[in-house]
């Protein structure tokens, strides 16, 4: 999916922009309610492009999602793109927790 969260900074404008004035304790409430409108917003546009390309071609409506929310890459993909760098020669790689995490999960739905 394309990322429509508005960065920290712009979110802080539109907070000092406001005619009540924001503190530390609702930054959060803030910055979450952003995010979502952002993505509401994005995703009315795109059914609204959606219904047009409708009208000229079936297809498009297809491609345009495809293109514009994409699946995630799968656990396998993921678990080989961070192992790419280990079969260098002479790499030396180290995993933090997450890394570690996915390439677990990966295993695990490996057949014995």
């Amino acid at each position: 999916m394309t990322d429509v969260t508005p960065p920290p900074e712009l979110v802080k404008q539109w907070a000092t922009a406001s005619p009540v004035q924001s503190n530390d304790e609702n930054w959060a409430y803030e910055f979450f309610i952003a995010h979502h409108a952002a993505q509401w917003g994005a995703d009315q546009e795109l059914e609204a492009c959606v219904k047009l390309l409708e009208l000229s071609d079936k297809n498009a409506r297809d491609f345009l999602y495809s293109a514009r929310r994409p699946k995630p890459p799968s656990l396998k993909k993921q678990a080989l793109e961070l192992a790419k760098p280990a079969g260098t020669q002479g790499a030396y790689v180290t995993f933090g927790p997450e890394e570690l995490g996915l390439i677990r999960r990966a295993l695990e739905q490996l057949d014995d």
